[in-house]
């Protein structure tokens, strides 16, 4: 991906607005936001959106604002077999999207449209049909 697209999406971080594309290297950016309250608060764009990847493809979770959502994002890898996998996140509990099936270069994304509590941690899964379930490292929403 080329860096002008790196750029903008991390620009669209700091600014709040919502992620449309959630490239491996959104998590890796150093764009920092600052929020004020009674103390201040640093907020970098790589606390909201975090990313691993698999062997055949990548998951990243990213809290969104404006308006408040969580989304979890599966790219799956060109030329690997199609998948059956319900998309979800934990946090105090587990929730899981329907079962989607994705192919090899599809990309499938879930949405809960919801308020976060600042401070708490956020887990992105992927469970697969006869595979097992696999996570991303915890997304914290800012504090602002």
């Amino acid at each position: 991906m080329s860096r002008r697209v790196t750029l903008t999406v991390a620009a669209c971080i700091a600014a709040g607005a919502s992620l449309l594309v959630t490239p491996a290297h959104a998590a890796e950016s150093t764009t920092t936001a600052t929020a004020r309250s009674t103390s201040d608060v640093s907020i970098t764009a790589s606390d909201r959106v975090k990313c691993t990847s698999l062997s055949n493809g990548q998951l990243c979770i990213s809290l969104n604002t404006s308006p408040s959502r969580i989304e979890i994002i599966y790219t799956k890898k060109a030329g690997t077999s199609t998948i059956k996998a319900n998309l979800g996140f934990r946090s105090s509990s587990t929730s899981y999207g329907p079962l989607k099936t994705i192919s090899g270069g599809e990309r499938a994304v879930s949405t809960w449209n919801m308020s976060y509590p600042c401070g708490k941690k956020y887990v992105g899964l992927i469970k697969v049909q006869g595979q097992g379930t696999f996570e991303t490292p915890a997304a914290t929403p800012p504090c602002a």
